[in-house]
């Protein structure tokens, strides 16, 4: 059995918050995932809403960005879907180590980095339109 919340936001920053806070409460109603793991789901959705909102900035389209939780008996999937034009996450360019004293210069950069630390799989769908980025946590 499985439950799905969707919204669409805005491609603003200001519903940010608002995201994090439906991602809380799908999964407040069952307690699914243990506070750390839901935690660091937020965190990730939160940088994948970020990337998403900031692709359609960087194309100056109003349109929505979709958010997509589903809830399933072995784990919690996030979808989120922007129209701000393709990314290939082949060409991020490679960051230092963190014991690596160049690292400060990188002060953005990492978000795909935490996404896939912070789950147990992520992936990155890129199309001519758009990307769809889903994170998956197993519960």
């Amino acid at each position: 059995m499985s439950e799905d919340f969707e919204i669409e936001i805005p491609p603003t920053f200001e519903h940010l918050a608002m995201v994090r806070s439906v991602l809380s409460s799908a999964l407040e109603a069952e307690p699914v995932l243990k506070e750390e793991r839901l935690q660091d789901l937020r965190l990730a959705l939160s940088e994948a809403t970020t990337n998403a909102i900031e692709a359609h900035n960087r194309v100056g389209t109003q349109a929505a960005v979709g958010i997509r939780i589903t809830v399933a008996d072995k784990k919690v999937t996030v979808r989120v879907s922007d129209q701000g034009g393709g990314f290939d996450p082949s060409k991020l360019k490679k960051h230092p180590p963190v014991t690596d004293p160049e690292r400060l210069e990188y002060e953005r950069g990492l978000g795909v980095t935490l996404m896939r630390r912070l789950t147990d799989e992520c992936s990155i769908t890129p199309s001519k339109n758009g990307t769809t980025v889903t994170l998956i946590v197993h519960r």
